[in-house]
């Protein structure tokens, strides 16, 4: 199950920052299909958020076809953003494990990792 946080200090807005970890999960394979998606009451106790809050982030992914309700039930995966997963991505993850470590050895703390990984991949992905 995906355990959402929250950073109030982000910018984005609450209902986006669940669906982007929802997002990240389905990406990662953290979730798959047929996942149960926290209840908008469970998120709300575990992140201090309006359930309507999830409630609206859950609508969107149900816009994308990433979700769907199902009355009585709940809120389910049904379909993953997952690729099927290459021997390159244990390197790829080793060797970011490995730039981390040295990161942090340099004195860097999460935000300035974020920044300067951020920009980075704006240069190297840039959006369209």
């Amino acid at each position: 199950m995906v355990e959402f946080r929250i950073d109030r200090r982000s910018g984005v807005a609450t209902y986006q920052q669940i669906v982007q970890q929802v997002r990240q999960a389905l990406r990662l394979g953290t979730l798959v299909e047929g996942d149960r998606l926290p209840t908008a009451a469970q998120v709300a106790a575990a992140t201090k958020v309006n359930p309507n809050t999830t409630l609206k982030a859950y609508r969107e992914l149900e816009r994308e076809g990433l979700v769907e309700p199902r009355p009585g039930l709940g809120t389910f995966v049904s379909r993953t953003l997952a690729r099927p997963e290459s021997a390159g991505d244990a390197v790829l993850r080793a060797e970011l494990a490995d730039w981390l470590d040295r990161a942090r050895t340099e004195g860097l703390d999460r935000e300035d990792v974020e920044a300067l990984f951020s920009a980075v991949l704006e240069d190297r992905f840039p959006r369209s």
